[in-house]
């Protein structure tokens, strides 16, 4: 099990992750990592940065009718 601590190290070296890649390096369930971000987020610690993936083809995912698939979620320190 990883540490706040852990997920932290790990941000700063690649500078900004989704939870899955932080659950799949630090061999952590997603729950737990998704848990860990939130509270650091809430400590002001980490930010929460939502963009559209690269093969958008209509360039909204804010109100695409697939339920905003193409958007991702990084997380990087404050």
């Amino acid at each position: 099990m990883a540490s706040l601590i852990e997920v932290r190290n790990l941000l700063a070296l690649q500078g900004r992750m989704e939870a899955s890649q932080l659950s799949a390096a630090l061999h952590t369930p997603r729950p737990l990592i998704e848990a860990m971000l939130s509270r650091m987020e809430a400590l002001g610690r980490a930010v929460r940065v939502q963009e559209e993936a690269e093969g958008c083809l209509t360039g909204s995912c804010k109100s695409c009718p697939q339920g905003k698939a193409c958007l991702r979620e990084w997380w990087m320190l404050r």
